[in-house]
């Protein structure tokens, strides 16, 4: 008996100190490869619904953000100003495939549209990973914004996606200081 009283004394002993310290922080993810299963998806969501015209029930406009890169313009950027950027661009994003979940009626296309949003939801945590400030509190483009543009259809919706996580999204993943800090 005493033996088994002395060992989880140990025990908590060791645990008692182990849990002394903070908990470790969020290591950065900066492997290419997350991204690239996040952009792999949206693809194939936009080409699966490609096609969805009268099924899908879409109707309206959506903003969304430009996603044409002037790399000239970029170089003057922080990363804090990039990060404003496409924590606004996936805002309106999440704003508008959650309005065609709303209007859509498959359960087919209601799970992919899921999926890009919890995609969505995905990338702001691996922003957070890189110290990137949250500044999802701050203002949204408006409609008429120069940094924005409306779309009336499912796929041009899904297409411009697409390529704004292949391009504003993954350069900011690859400047981050984070993993620039990584790569040395």
């Amino acid at each position: 008996m005493s033996s088994i009283s002395g060992l989880v004394a140990v025990l908590l002993t060791v645990l008692q100190w182990a849990g002394r310290g903070l908990p470790s922080p969020v290591r950065p993810i900066c492997d290419p490869r997350v991204l690239d299963r996040f952009i792999m998806e949206a693809r194939d969501t936009e080409t699966a619904l490609r096609g969805c015209k009268a099924g899908c029930g879409v109707t309206g406009t959506f903003v969304v953000p430009l996603t044409n890169v002037d790399f000239v313009v970029l170089e003057t950027k922080d990363t804090e100003e990039q990060a404003l950027e496409v924590q606004s661009g996936l805002f309106l994003f999440g704003q508008a495939l959650g309005a065609v979940r709303e209007s859509v009626s498959r359960a087919a296309v209601k799970s992919l549209i899921d999926n890009n949003k919890s995609n969505i939801h995905s990338l702001g945590q691996v922003l957070r990973s890189l110290h990137i400030k949250d500044l999802s509190l701050s203002p949204v483009p408006a409609v008429g914004d120069s940094a924005t543009r409306k779309v009336s259809s499912l796929s041009e919706l899904l297409r411009v996606h697409t390529n704004f996580l292949r391009g504003k999204v993954r350069l900011l993943l690859t400047n981050a200081p984070a993993c620039q800090q990584n790569s040395t």
